[in-house]
């Protein structure tokens, strides 16, 4: 019975620890997030103290965005389609490509230019705070041009599902959700893989301009219309199709003829997600391996 006894009670014990712990690590991460809303907010009040600057920040965000309105604009009014999809369907790709930019900008785009840090010593800084680095980082400031970003997208999006004749019932539109998220982590997931090369090489932030340049102009196109080794290297090599080509393909029916096995293209979003928690581990693994801006 005395054995009975104890057992009990160590049980008791285990489960009472295992609660404490449970609680911990709750309160630890609410915690957390009113420390980064509470920063957020102090950014972005910090941002509105030059209200000028503000505005224009702003408008640099939508003007950024021209080329792709532009294009809309043209492909709507001269032609037809392209590559064998309709107007309204490449409208799709444009859009769902801008809305998972202008997340990315919003929420994780500080990667996107590490290299200042690291060639001005602030990275250093952040080694020795209690806050995890990469959150200090994406907490740097607000990004005020991201709001220009999103505004022009949602617009861009409005006007592609307005346009569409698809039928927009939940799973679809659940659908367009997940793909969107899962396309802004992995543009996350790519810069955050230039951004581990600058901790070794600060030179190589510049690849995030030519990767910025890359989404920019193939990202928002059907991509059967280039050459196969271009669709295949931008597919395989460097995956911008998984960001808004495979998902607009899978929702208006392309999804057999856009040159990957259906369910590649319809798992773009676990791509995306894969892709970044791969790109994540990576940064641990820079950061550790960091020797400081003088090596």
């Amino acid at each position: 019975m005395t054995d009975g006894l104890n057992r009990t009670d160590r049980t008791d014990r285990t489960d009472r620890t295992d609660r404490l712990i449970r609680t911990d690590k709750l309160s630890t991460s609410l915690t957390s997030l009113r420390i980064v809303w509470r920063i957020t907010r102090l950014n972005f009040r910090a941002q509105l103290e030059y209200r000028s600057e503000f505005l224009l920040m702003i408008a640099i965000g939508a003007i950024w965005q021209v080329s792709v309105i532009v294009f809309a604009t043209v492909l709507l009014t001269r032609f037809t389609g392209m590559g064998g999809w309709a107007s309204e369907d490449v409208l799709l790709i444009a859009a769902t490509r801008m809305l998972a930019h202008g997340l990315f900008v919003l929420f994780l785009g500080r990667v996107h230019g590490l290299g200042r840090h690291i060639q001005e010593g602030v990275i250093d800084t952040y080694l020795v705070r209690p806050m995890p680095v990469h959150r200090q980082l994406q907490l740097s400031v607000f990004p005020t041009n991201a709001i220009g970003d999103l505004t022009v997208a949602t617009g861009l999006m409005v006007g592609a599902l307005t346009r569409s004749q698809l039928d927009w019932n939940a799973a679809r539109i659940s659908y367009l959700v997940v793909c969107v998220v899962g396309g802004m982590l992995l543009e996350a997931a790519l810069f955050t893989v230039v951004a581990c090369a600058s901790l070794r090489f600060p030179a190589a932030d510049y690849w995030g301009r030519w990767l910025e340049e890359l989404l920019g102009t193939f990202g928002s196109y059907p991509l059967n219309v280039l050459p196969g080794a271009v669709g295949g290297f931008l597919t395989f090599g460097l995956p911008l199709a998984f960001v808004a080509y495979f998902p607009a393909a899978v929702l208006t029916g392309h999804g057999g003829d856009s040159g990957v096995p259906y369910w590649l293209a319809a798992a773009s979003p676990l791509v995306g997600l894969l892709a970044y928690l791969g790109a994540r581990l990576l940064w641990r693994w820079s950061l550790g391996h960091y020797s400081g801006v003088n090596g």
